[in-house]
């Protein structure tokens, strides 16, 4: 790959060769929760923070679960061969990511160079919100009973006026999200795209889809204003446009191939 520095944009179906769930459409969601299947609940539904005023039990129970799973993931191959492929590059890598599940820094990417703009599982904050405070959910343990999808109590509480604590993750119709730290990891996305806008670069974007299309937007974007060429790997959703590169396969295996190419120098 010729290209002095990397830009790598991901969506929801970077994590599927994971092992993680396919929220696509309300089956995929149901398949993966069959209790809100039961109520008639939607993903959509599910992530809004009108449960956690109305239903915290239940509200934990969804996000509960999705903590533990996402800490319990390994990232696939794929990750490794992006970081591998970063780490070669004089102008290195930067990461644009609609996940909120860590999985990029949990591979070895660093921290500092990730931007999250739907925000992070891994953090916390006030569900009132009392403050603008956010911190880290590390040491936070929650006990979903998977028949209910409910959480047990004590549900995480907010370490300055000890009331409920959400995700630090923007739902639908989110008015109290607070957007510090994906602002702060937007500016330093912005210092890295100015420091390297004369090298070539090239963007490659992994499973975002067209349903909450912040990535693809930022993906084309970035290929535009950086002169980049837009590597785009969608199993259902590959277009791109003129003079860009759209493959209709999955992240894993297509990563793996042209890993293959390069080392043999095709």
């Amino acid at each position: 790959m010729e290209a002095e520095a990397l830009v790598v944009s991901a969506g929801a179906g970077m994590g599927v060769d994971s092992g993680l769930p396919d929220f696509r459409g309300d089956q995929g969601f149901w398949k993966a929760y069959p209790p809100f299947a039961r109520l008639g609940l939607s993903f959509v539904d599910m992530a809004n923070p009108y449960w956690f005023a109305n239903d915290p039990t239940l509200a934990w129970g969804f996000y509960g679960h999705r903590l533990n799973l996402y800490r319990e993931t390994h990232p696939h191959d794929g990750f490794g061969i992006l970081l591998r492929w970063a780490r070669s590059k004089p102008g290195g890598c930067f990461v644009f990511t609609s996940n909120v599940d860590g999985q990029f820094q949990t591979a070895g990417f660093d921290e500092d160079a990730v931007v999250e703009c739907h925000g992070s599982i891994h953090y916390l904050q006030c569900a009132g919100p009392c403050g603008r405070h956010i911190w880290a959910a590390g040491g936070v343990r929650v006990e979903v009973d998977e028949s209910t999808m409910r959480a047990a109590a004590p549900l995480p509480g907010c370490n300055r006026c000890g009331g409920l604590a959400r995700p630090n993750v923007l739902m639908f119709g989110d008015w109290s999200w607070l957007p510090a730290r994906t602002s702060e990891q937007e500016r330093r996305f912005q210092e890295w795209l100015i420091e390297n806008r004369s090298r070539p670069t090239a963007v490659i974007e992994c499973g975002a889809g067209r349903a909450v299309p912040t990535v693809r937007a930022t993906s084309e974007r970035i290929a535009a204003g950086q002169d980049a060429v837009l590597v785009r790997i969608n199993v259902r959703e590959p277009e791109v446009p003129r003079g860009h590169i759209g493959i209709a396969h999955g992240a894993l295996d297509t990563l793996r191939r042209i890993d293959e190419c390069m080392r043999a120098g095709g």
